[in-house]
Parts: structure tokens; sequence; C-alpha cells
């Protein structure tokens, strides 16, 4: 009986050499940057069975691509552990990108969204030398009228901004700002913080809360929340602040505006390279 030819069932064509060479190369360079990623993620050292692990191969083809690594000065070996750590190119790649990891930059994109998503007034601030400056400012279509702009310098103890700095930068010349303005203070100002330990009771709960928030303490009628944005060491690097008029404002630290803060930065965080423990 003679059989029907049918054209769909024609054999798929061979895939010409050079595709395939191509492709395998692209493979290739995939599973040498996932060894190289899981090395990083390890803390920078391991042996090879726990990379193995890591990514998900053998032991066989994970001590391959680390040869190749090796070779080209990404990943070296300890000659008494065996174990396989992150090498001289890799440090020098980590500090280039380090160099390129500017706050005000990566922070832009979290800052329009608070702006538009909350419809609030937000801006970054970075530590200077008289206390944080406000370094990147934006409003929304209806802005709440404040006394703060561009290169406005805010209190360590009342504004949520400061507070924020506080907690997480506590070097001698941060407690030495806020012990300063601690001791001009007006007294119905310092009855709002703790009696026995202000500085360090502020410390406690921005740290416990992941932010600061304050209502109607820097200005009368308007509160703010702001969240740190922590560098690869785990140090603030600026802090994004959101503030409106208090009536309209939710400044809890579990509310939506809290959240999204805290999100916004956490994200900027990531850019500059922290990652928690």
């Amino acid at each position: 009986m003679n059989q029907t030819s049918d054209p769909f069932s024609a054999a798929v064509p061979a895939e010409p050499p050079r595709t395939r060479e191509r492709r395998q190369r692209v493979q290739a360079a995939e599973t040498g940057m996932a060894v190289l990623k899981g090395l990083g993620r390890l803390g920078g050292r391991a042996s090879l069975t726990l990379l193995a692990s890591q990514v998900g191969e053998s032991p066989a083809k994970v001590h391959r691509y680390l040869a190749s690594l090796m070779e080209e000065g990404l990943v070296s070996q300890d000659a008494a552990s065996q174990q396989y750590f992150l090498g001289l190119e890799a440090m020098l790649l980590g500090l280039a990108a380090l160099r390129q990891a500017d706050p005000i930059r990566l922070s832009e994109g979290g800052l329009i969204r608070l702006r538009e998503d909350l419809e609030v007034t937000c801006f970054v601030a970075v530590m200077g030398n008289k206390g944080p400056t406000i370094v990147r400012f934006e409003e929304p279509g209806l802005p709440v009228t404040v006394n703060v702009r561009m290169g406005s310098v805010l209190s360590m103890l009342w504004s949520a901004t400061g507070r924020v700095f506080l907690a997480l930068q506590d070097d001698a010349r941060v407690r030495a700002l806020a012990e300063a303005e601690l001791a001009r203070a007006p007294a119905e100002l310092r009855e709002q913080l703790d009696s026995e330990d202000p500085i360090g009771h502020l410390r406690r709960q921005v740290l416990e809360q992941g932010c600061a928030t304050v209502r109607d303490t820097n200005l009368k009628g308007i509160s703010a929340v702001s969240a740190p944005l922590l560098n690869h060491s785990g140090r603030p690097c600026a802090a994004l602040t959101a503030l409106g008029a208090t009536g309209g404002f939710d400044a809890t630290p579990d509310g939506p505006i809290a959240q999204a803060v805290r999100r916004e930065a956490e994200a900027a965080s990531l850019l500059l390279g922290y990652r928690a423990a």
C-alpha cells in the first residue's frame, strides 16, 4: 500500500554547526556566571561540595568551571582548606560597581513612585556636616506647604529623617549633634522624649520599626515617615522620607505609607549592595 507523504511530518533540519556552537557558548557562560554568583551568595568562600549544591550541578561539572574562573582571576583556592573564594578580578569588579552606587540616583525611581502613588511630598536626604540635608525633593500636584526645600538641614531629634540617621549611624559626630540639639531644646519639646534615656529610646524605636515616624514634632501640622538606604556594609548612606498634612497622613509604623517607604528604601538598598544577614 502506498503511503501518502505528510508535509507536517517532514524531518526538522539539523541545526547549523555555527548556531549550535554559539548556543553552547551561551549556555557555558550562563553556567559559569551561576557558579560565580553561587559563590557570592555563600559569602564569597565555600567548598566544592557546598557550591555544587548551591547551584544545583554535579561537583565534577562545577570543578571544571571553577578551573576556568581561576584562570581568569575571578576565583582562587585556599591551598590549606581547599575551599574556593572570590579572586582579585571579582574584587575589582565589585569595587567598580560600588563606585557607581549613587544613593541619590538609585532612589529616584522610588521617590517618584511614592509621589505619584501616595500623592505625598517626599525627598532624599544625606548626612551633612550640620545634620541631615535634603538633596532631592519631589512634590505632588497639590503640594503641602512646608518650609523645607533642597539644601534644608533637618533636626536630628524631631524629624523622622534625623531619627533614622541617629538610630543607624550612631557615631560620635551624630551623637554630638543630637546631644547639642537636646540641650538647647525648649521644655515642651523635651517632654515629647523619654525622660531617662531620650536618645537611646529613639534609637531603639527606629530599629524595632524599621523606620522613623513623627507627628507634629518638627513642623506643626505635618507628619512624616522615613526609612534608611543602606550600603553594602549596612551603614545608612541616605534616608527616604515622605511627609504630609497630619489630618490626612497616616504616620503609623504599620500603615500603608510606612510600608511603601520601607519597601522603596529596601529596594534601593539592594541596588546599593546591601544584603541582610
